[in-house]
C-alpha cells in the first residue's frame, strides 16, 4: 500500500473521529445538529459538514425473543386464520373474543390486531409487516436462520454497514449476550449489560473519541486545529453560564462532555410513568421499556444509529394457564408489551431529527424475531414445534414495505409461503430464500429506499415486498 493511500486513510479515519467528536460535544452541550453543521462548516470546511448531516438512512431497533419469547409476540400480530377460528377452535392461540378482533386490510397481506396490539391506530401504510421466514430454533438466545441467511452476513451487521453513511459517536450498541454477528466493513458493536447502562457508554465513548483525536496532532494538524475550535465554537453556541470554562486537552474535555451526555440520558420518574413502568409490570419487560427510553434520547442525539436487545426469554410453556391474574399473567404481559412499544414510537413522535425536522416516528425501522414462536395450533403446554418447522419475523418497515403477511399458518395447520419477487402467496414454504428476502426487505427500509445500496448486499429479488 502507497504512503499516500494510507495517510488518506488515516485522514479519513481522523475525520471520522472530529465528527464523531464534534456530534458527541454538540449533544452534551445542547447544540442542535444545525448548529453544529454551520460550526464544522467553519471550522472542518462544507464536506466535513456535509458529512456530518447527511441522512441517507434509517435508525434501527432489533428485539431479539429467544428461549420461545417470541410466541408472546404472536398473541400481538395473529396468523389471520388462526384469529378468524379461534371460536371454532378454542385450543388454537389467539385468546380473544371475535367482537375484541379486527382485520386490517395492509398494503401487502392482511392483519389481525386484536385489544394489545401496538401500532394499531397507525395508517395502513405503516402497519407492521408480518414474514413467514427461516427455521425453528428452539432454545436459542441468538438464533441465526433468519439473521444470517445473507450469505452469513448478519442482518444486524448489514444494517449497521448500510447506517454508518449516517455518522453517529457509537454505531450500534447490544444489551447483555445479543450478537451483532458479522459483514465485511462492519463496525464492531459497543456491548452493555444492561438498558441503563448504554447510558455510561458514551462518557467513555468521549474520552475514545478524544484519544483518537490526539493523534491528529502527528500527522493532520488542520484537523486537530479544527477540533479545538470546533469545540470552543460548540461551548459558544451553547450560551449556558456553566459551560464557558476553557477546556485546556481533550481528555479533560472529554470527562467533562461524558458527563453531560450522562445527565441528558439519565432515566426520569416521567419516562418511567410515560412508559407504565410500575409495580405491575414484569421486571423482563420493564427492562425493555427502560432499553427504549435511552435509546429514543440516544437516537435524538445522533449517538447511535442502531440497538440489538433481547426480550423476556422465558419460554412461556404454560401462558394460557395463568389467562389473567398477576403481572406474569398472559393478559398482563400482553397489554404491556403494547403500552412500551406504543410509548416507544409516541417517544419517538414528541422529537424531532433537528436537520430534516421530521418527527423520529418517521425514521425508525424496527425488528422482531425469536428461535421459535410455538405452535399456533395448541395451547395446551404451547410446544416449541411448529407446522413445517416455519418461524417467522415482524417488522415495522417506517413506510417502505408493504404491511400486512406474507405467507402464514391456517386454522388446519397448512403453511404458505409467498414469492419475493411478486408478494403473491404460494402453497410452498421456502424458508431459506423467503429469509434471505426478508434480510433484503429490512435493510431497503433502512437505506431509505434505496434499491442500489441493498443490491450489493442481498442478491434475492425482494421488489414484491416493497415500495
Amino acid at each position: 500500500m502507497s504512503n499516500t493511500k494510507t495517510r488518506d486513510q488515516q485522514r479519513d479515519l481522523t475525520r471520522r473521529a472530529l465528527i464523531k467528536w464534534s456530534v458527541a460535544a454538540g449533544a452534551a452541550l445542547g447544540v442542535s445538529q444545525s448548529r453544529i453543521a454551520d460550526i464544522l462548516n467553519v471550522t472542518g470546511g462544507r464536506r466535513i459538514a456535509e458529512a456530518a448531516t447527511d441522512t441517507p438512512t434509517k435508525r434501527t431497533v432489533h428485539i431479539r425473543a429467544g428461549r420461545g419469547a417470541l410466541a408472546w409476540f404472536t398473541l400481538l400480530w395473529p396468523h389471520n386464520d388462526i384469529a378468524a377460528g379461534a371460536s371454532l377452535n378454542m385450543n388454537t392461540t389467539w385468546p380473544f373474543a371475535a367482537a375484541q378482533t379486527r382485520k386490517l386490510t395492509g398494503t401487502g397481506g392482511d392483519l389481525t390486531v386484536g385489544p394489545n396490539t401496538p401500532f394499531a391506530a397507525n395508517a395502513a401504510d405503516k402497519q407492521v409487516t408480518a414474514i413467514m421466514a427461516g427455521q425453528n430454533e428452539t432454545h436459542q438466545n441468538n438464533p441465526n436462520s433468519i439473521i444470517r441467511s445473507a450469505s452469513g452476513n448478519s442482518l444486524f451487521a448489514l444494517v449497521s454497514l448500510l447506517q454508518q453513511a449516517s455518522p453517529t459517536v457509537i454505531p450500534v450498541v447490544t444489551v447483555d449476550d445479543m450478537e451483532l454477528g458479522s459483514a465485511p466493513g462492519a463496525p464492531r458493536a459497543a456491548v452493555v449489560p444492561t438498558g441503563r447502562d448504554i447510558v455510561g457508554l458514551f462518557n467513555s465513548a468521549a474520552s475514545r473519541a478524544g484519544s483518537l483525536l490526539d493523534k491528529a496532532k502527528s500527522g493532520h494538524a488542520d484537523l486537530y486545529k479544527a477540533h479545538y475550535e470546533t469545540l470552543a465554537q460548540l461551548n459558544k453556541a451553547a450560551n449556558r453560564p456553566t459551560m464557558r470554562d476553557a477546556y485546556t486537552t481533550a481528555r479533560g474535555a472529554a470527562k467533562f462532555l461524558g458527563t453531560n451526555l450522562k445527565s441528558q440520558l439519565e432515566i426520569t420518574p416521567a419516562d418511567e410513568q410515560a412508559y407504565g413502568i410500575d409495580g405491575t409490570m414484569r421486571i423482563e419487560i420493564q427492562e425493555i421499556a427502560r432499553t427504549l427510553i435511552v435509546t429514543a434520547k440516544a437516537f435524538q442525539m445522533r449517538l447511535t444509529s442502531s440497538v440489538v436487545l433481547p426480550a423476556l426469554r422465558d419460554d412461556p410453556h404454560t401462558a394460557f394457564n395463568n389467562m389473567a391474574t398477576g403481572p406474569n399473567s398472559l393478559q398482563a404481559t400482553t397489554a404491556a408489551l403494547k403500552k412500551v412499544l406504543d410509548a416507544f414510537m409516541a417517544d419517538l413522535a414528541n422529537r424531532r431529527d433537528d436537520i430534516t425536522g421530521a418527527p423520529l416516528s418517521d425514521d425508525i425501522v424496527i425488528t422482531i424475531d425469536g428461535d421459535t414462536p410455538k405452535t399456533p395450533l395448541n395451547r395446551v403446554n404451547w410446544l416449541d414445534d411448529t407446522p413445517a418447522n416455519s418461524n417467522w419475523l415482524y417488522v415495522l418497515g417506517g413506510g417502505k414495505l408493504k404491511t400486512g403477511w406474507f405467507g402464514g399458518i391456517s386454522r388446519q395447520g397448512a403453511v404458505s409461503g409467498f414469492d419475493p419477487a411478486t408478494g403473491a402467496a404460494t402453497s410452498d414454504y421456502d424458508g431459506d430464500l423467503q429469509a434471505q428476502a426478508a434480510v433484503g426487505a429490512i435493510a431497503y427500509a433502512v437505506a431509505r429506499g434505496d434499491m442500489a445500496r441493498v443490491r450489493d448486499l442481498v442478491r434475492v429479488d425482494f421488489s414484491g415486498m416493497v415500495v
